[in-house]
């Protein structure tokens, strides 16, 4: 095992609705055979969605690239993510 900072990040992310939304977001955590602990999204009276996906256990190195790679999203509006350190 690496000496690899490991952390609990939830990644808050603001969008606009689509069918295809949810998919989208997960396709980063695919990418790196991360599989999110907790996901909730709920659609709002304005058209958008606001979605939490939550791991325990990523590395910072991964959790800076899923961010980036859910800013690159078609309709992602904001990503904010709130980490706490000293997991896994």
């Amino acid at each position: 095992m690496s000496d690899e900072l490991y952390q609990a990040v939830r990644f808050m992310v603001e969008a606009d609705a689509s069918p295809c939304l949810l998919p989208r977001l997960l396709q980063p955590f695919a990418r790196r055979d991360l599989i999110p602990d907790r996901m909730w999204a709920a659609c709002d009276n304005d058209g958008g969605t606001h979605v939490e996906i939550a791991v325990l256990a990523i590395s910072t190195d991964d959790a800076r690239l899923v961010e980036g790679n859910l800013r690159q999203i078609v309709g992602v509006r904001t990503v904010t993510p709130v980490r706490r350190n000293g997991c896994g």
